[in-house]
C-alpha cells in the first residue's frame, strides 16, 4: 500500500473569508498532496486554544507569518518520514513540541493546519473518503447530519440592530437533499419578505451569510422567519439561536436588548421565548464563564430542548466533564480550532456523545472552502452541522459536500 510516510510540509498565509490572513498547509506523501486550511472566529471564547497573530502593521497585526514559520521550521522536520496514519501519535507530537496548555507556543493555527492536512493524508493513504477514515481512527458509526441553516445574523457577525448573534433553522425529515432545498427555499422566501417589508439593504448580508435587518427585538426576527417557514415547510422546521452572551455581558449584568437583565430575568426571556417559537437549542445563553446562569437554564429548559456550549466548552473535554458534573449544558459545540488538534477534536466529542449529547460540529465567522468539517460531522455521526447560511462560497461548499458524501454513502 503507497502513502505511508510524510515527504514535505509546507505552510502559507492565506486569506480568509473576512479578509483577514489564515493559515494553509500542503502536505506531500507518496499517495499525493493533501491540503487544509484553518478557520478563524470572531467571536471567541477565552479558553480556547490560541491563534497566533504577527501583530505589526502588515494585515493590521493580523498576520500569520510566525505561525507559517513554526510549521516550516519547527513542525515539518519533526514530521517528515512519519507515517501520516498515525494521527494520535503525530498530534501528541506536535502537543509536545508547543508545550503550552493552549498552543501559544506554535499557535492553534499552525498545529491544526498540520493535523487536519495529516488527517487527510492517512484517508489518502488508506485509499477511503475522509469522512470514512475518520470513522475508523474515532471508533465511530458515519450519519448524514441534519443541516443547521443561518437565516439571520446579528450581534458581532451581522453588525445590525439585534443582539441575538444567530438565528438558525432545522428542517426536520427526509433526505439531507431534501433538508437542504427546504431549507434553501426558506431562506430565499424570507429574503423577499425582509425586501418588500424594509428594502434591499435589509438583505444584506453578516460574516456568515444570513441576513442583517433592521430589527432590534429577536421576538420580532423569529415572527418573520414564521411567516417564512409557513410558506414553505411549516411544522417540519425547528429553530436554534446562537445568543453568544459573552459579547453583551458586562460587570454582572446582561445587556440585552436595550435593558440591563440579570440571570433570572435574562432566564425568563429565554423561557418565553421558548413556549411561543419552536425553538429546539439555545446555544451560549449566558456568559462563558457564569456556570450558575447555565445550570438554571439546563434545570427549567434541558429536558425539552438542547442548552448548548460553545464559549463555555471551547471544545475542551476537561470543560466538558465539568459541564456535565455541573449539569451546566446538554450539548456541545465542536469546533476544531478550538481545540487544535484532531485528536482533541474527537476526545471532546466523543466525550459528549457518552453522555447523551448532541454534538454540533460547526464553522467559523472567518472561513476557507475547506470541507474538513463536513467530513468531521459525517465521519464522527455527531448528527448536526452549522455551516452558515446557504449563501457564500466558504459556507455553501461544506453543504455541498455532504451532498457529495449522501451519493458515497449510497455507494457503499
Amino acid at each position: 500500500m503507497i502513502g505511508h510516510s510524510i515527504k514535505s510540509i509546507k505552510g502559507r498565509e492565506i486569506l480568509d473569508s473576512r479578509g483577514y490572513p489564515t493559515v494553509e498547509v500542503e502536505l506531500a506523501t507518496e499517495a499525493g498532496v493533501f491540503v487544509a486550511s484553518v478557520p478563524s472566529g470572531t467571536s471567541t471564547g477565552k479558553y480556547e486554544a490560541k491563534e497566533l497573530r504577527d501583530g505589526g502593521d502588515k494585515y493590521l497585526g493580523w498576520g500569520v507569518q510566525k505561525a507559517v514559520e513554526n510549521i516550516n521550521q519547527t513542525i515539518a522536520p519533526k514530521l517528515i518520514g512519519k507515517n501520516p496514519q498515525e494521527q494520535q501519535e503525530i498530534d501528541n507530537l506536535m502537543i509536545e513540541l508547543d508545550g503550552t496548555h493552549d498552543k501559544s507556543k506554535l499557535g492553534a493555527n499552525a498545529v491544526l493546519g498540520v493535523s487536519i492536512a495529516v488527517l487527510k493524508a492517512g484517508a489518502g493513504a488508506e485509499g477511503v473518503p475522509l469522512w470514512q477514515w475518520i470513522a475508523e481512527i474515532a471508533k465511530t458509526k458515519p450519519l448524514l447530519p441534519l443541516p443547521c441553516l443561518l437565516y439571520v445574523e446579528g450581534g458581532v457577525h451581522g453588525r445590525g440592530d439585534v443582539d441575538t448573534q444567530e438565528f438558525m433553522v432545522v428542517i426536520e425529515g427526509g433526505s439531507f437533499h431534501e433538508q437542504l432545498r427546504f431549507g434553501t427555499e426558506t431562506y430565499h422566501t424570507l429574503r423577499e419578505i425582509l425586501n418588500k417589508k424594509f428594502g434591499k439593504a435589509s438583505t444584506n448580508v453578516g460574516l456568515e451569510g444570513g441576513f442583517t435587518p433592521p430589527v432590534q427585538e429577536t421576538s420580532d426576527v423569529l415572527d418573520l422567519i414564521m411567516v417564512a417557514l409557513k410558506k414553505t415547510c411549516g411544522k417540519k422546521a425547528k429553530i436554534i439561536l446562537d445568543l453568544a452572551a459573552s459579547t453583551f455581558f458586562k460587570n454582572g449584568q446582561y445587556y440585552f436588548e436595550g435593558e440591563a437583565l440579570d440571570q433570572q430575568n435574562l432566564s425568563n426571556l429565554y423561557i418565553k421565548l421558548c413556549q411561543k417559537y419552536p425553538i429546539i437549542a439555545l446555544e451560549d445563553p449566558f456568559a462563558e464563564e457564569d456556570w450558575t446562569g447555565f445550570q438554571g437554564i439546563t434545570q427549567s429548559l434541558g429536558q425539552n430542548i438542547n442548552i448548548i456550549g460553545d464559549d463555555l466548552l471551547v471544545t475542551n473535554p476537561q470543560r466538558v466533564e465539568e459541564a456535565q458534573k455541573k449539569k451546566a449544558c446538554n450539548a456541545l459545540i465542536l469546533k476544531p480550532n478550538q481545540a487544535g488538534t484532531v485528536t482533541e477534536t474527537i476526545r471532546a466529542a466523543k466525550l459528549a456523545l457518552s453522555h447523551d449529547w448532541n454534538v454540533f460540529v460547526k464553522h467559523r465567522s472567518g472561513e476557507t472552502c475547506d470541507t474538513f468539517i463536513s467530513d468531521l460531522a459525517v465521519g464522527l455521526g455527531t448528527g448536526w452541522l452549522m455551516a452558515g447560511a446557504p449563501n457564500r462560497g466558504e459556507r455553501v461548499v461544506k453543504y455541498n459536500r455532504i451532498l457529495m458524501i449522501e451519493q458515497e454513502l449510497k455507494n457503499i
